[in-house]
């Protein structure tokens, strides 16, 4: 009953007058397939791929809150394989815990930078590595400790924070641990003597104790492992898209760019003096 229904049926003696005089009717329907096609091809085309969500923990250098926008040498890392990949994507900080958990219950879902140990290898898809970490106790100065070994910390109270790749190594051991919610608290505890060593990472811990002015009063005092880190990505995420990611990252390091981000944040940090090497053999598989 539409007074333009005539118009658009091609039984009706008005149906070629409504058609442009420059469109002869073969060209129209040919046209109205092709229309008809795109849209039942869009109709059948699979969701595009979620945006991951991207989670990290606040880290001296590689991971920090400035401006309200997530920056640090780590991060710099992570938007480039973004941009790179052409994945869209959204960061935030989180304390560790949460950060780790949230990639591993978001099926799209990633977090760094996360420990690559032979208990979290079945858990994610690995893009990296980003960089290295280095683990090392660290003591009150005037303890005068000298340890040659990591079971010269047992039975002391080694300060780790809740969720940490340290902390859990060392709980496998059996080695007595205080948590923290954040290792920023763990100098703290240590200066009080509410605790007797900390398990931090090397350049992460030098930092903070250059920043507070401890240079003095908290030095490292052996070095115990070392392991490489990660963007580490829930197993729900693509492999094409992790296969991007780590291609993207590995052309980041041919073509230099990754080495002019970490010069971007280097910094020469001096903590007392370098740490004791451990001679404990029975080291993690992922040194």
């Amino acid at each position: 009953p539409h007074k333009f229904a005539g118009m658009l049926d091609s039984r009706s003696d008005n149906f070629p007058r409504c058609l442009p005089s420059w469109l002869p009717m073969q060209k129209f329907y040919i046209l109205i397939g092709l229309l008809l096609g795109a849209a039942q091809a869009l109709a059948h085309a699979p969701p595009a791929a979620p945006a991951l969500y991207i989670t990290t923990e606040s880290s001296a250098r590689a991971s920090t809150l400035s401006g309200g926008k997530v920056s640090g040498s780590g991060t710099d890392k992570v938007r480039e394989i973004m941009a790179r990949s052409r994945i869209a994507y959204h960061i935030d900080l989180f304390p560790w815990k949460r950060a780790y958990t949230s990639a591993l219950e978001r099926a799209n879902g990633c977090v760094y930078s996360a420990s690559r140990t032979p208990e979290r290898e079945h858990l994610f898809h690995w893009i990296g590595p980003l960089g290295e970490a280095e683990w090392v106790m660290l003591a009150r100065a005037d303890r005068g400790y000298q340890f040659k070994t990591l079971e010269d910390a047992r039975g002391l109270r080694i300060g780790t924070y809740h969720g940490d790749a340290r902390e859990n190594y060392l709980r496998a051991r059996g080695f007595q641990v205080d948590s923290a919610n954040s290792d920023q608290a763990n100098p703290r505890k240590l200066l009080l003597k509410r605790i007797d060593l900390w398990a931090g990472s090397l350049s992460s811990a030098n930092f903070i104790i250059e920043q507070n002015g401890w240079s003095g009063a908290i030095v490292p005092v052996l070095s115990f492992n070392k392991v490489q880190l990660y963007l580490a990505c829930n197993k729900g995420v693509d492999d094409k898209q992790v296969a991007r990611m780590n291609a993207a990252l590995e052309a980041m390091e041919r073509d230099g760019t990754s080495r002019r981000i970490e010069r971007k944040y280097a910094r020469v940090v001096k903590a007392g003096p370098a740490p004791r090497r451990a001679e404990d053999r029975a080291r993690s598989p992922t040194r």
